[in-house]
């Protein structure tokens, strides 16, 4: 399984700290409605910032976290095994979205800033799988990342962190690479104390683009209702 991630890992979750503060509350309330005595998955769990986020909301409740990325399992197993709670009840699972073996029946999905790695008809697949195994009133939480289209995104910063005396900057640009697809390229940078470069390290991978109006039809297809809560993250249940 090609990991898309084994340059620029390291640096996901230092650099994904603000923006997971920030849809924390968003994505805690378009959990609501989780039925918590059926395991609740988190589809591209990463380094398991969201995997937190299911257990804080669900309290008791089993959890499957599903990240195809040997870097990202590292991190995931790292955030688990610090916290006795996560540990009892979170199960990571080597897989991909599209491919997981899923219950029959779960209680919450999470599926945060990943959809692009998916292809529309995985992703069909995907809504149709899950539709079949979210009870009434369960929820599917669901996000989209920047761009809706194919278009050129020129370079730019979108973070920097501080750990000690070296800061990781973080910034990229994407171009188009046909019509619902750009190719992200990131770049991420260390400096030291006086702003001299220690170390850059360079990655790309492809993104699949598609507009919140195409993610909202996609849901209703598999027979899904939705609603639009704030950052864009998207709660749908089975209408």
């Amino acid at each position: 399984m090609l990991d898309q991630y084994q340059d620029s890992g390291e640096f996901l979750d230092l650099l994904s700290i603000d923006a997971w503060l920030a849809l924390r509350a968003p994505v805690q309330q378009a959990l609501t409605g989780a039925h918590p005595d059926a395991p609740a998955v988190d589809l591209g769990a990463g380094s398991g910032r969201g995997v937190r986020i299911l257990a804080e909301a669900i309290p008791g409740c089993d959890i499957i976290a599903v990240e195809p990325s040997p870097v990202q399992r590292a991190a995931l197993h790292a955030r688990i095994v610090d916290d006795p709670d996560l540990a009892s009840r979170t199960s990571v699972v080597a897989a991909t979205a599209e491919q997981v073996d899923l219950p029959e029946t779960i209680g919450a999905a999470l599926a945060m800033n990943m959809i692009g790695h998916l292809s529309v008809a995985d992703r069909r697949v995907l809504w149709q799988r899950l539709a079949g195994r979210l009870p009434a009133g369960a929820p599917l939480v669901v996000n989209l990342q920047p761009p809706s289209e194919a278009v050129a995104v020129a370079e730019a910063e979108f973070t920097t962190v501080r750990v000690g005396r070296l800061r990781y900057q973080g910034s990229g640009s994407a171009q188009p690479a046909g019509p619902d697809q750009v190719t992200w390229r990131m770049r991420y940078r260390v400096l030291d104390d006086e702003d001299r470069p220690v170390r850059e390290v360079s990655a790309e991978y492809p993104w699949q683009v598609m507009s919140q109006g195409q993610l909202l039809d996609e849901l209703s297809a598999a027979g899904f209702t939705t609603e639009i809560g704030q950052l864009g993250v998207v709660r749908a249940v089975r209408a």
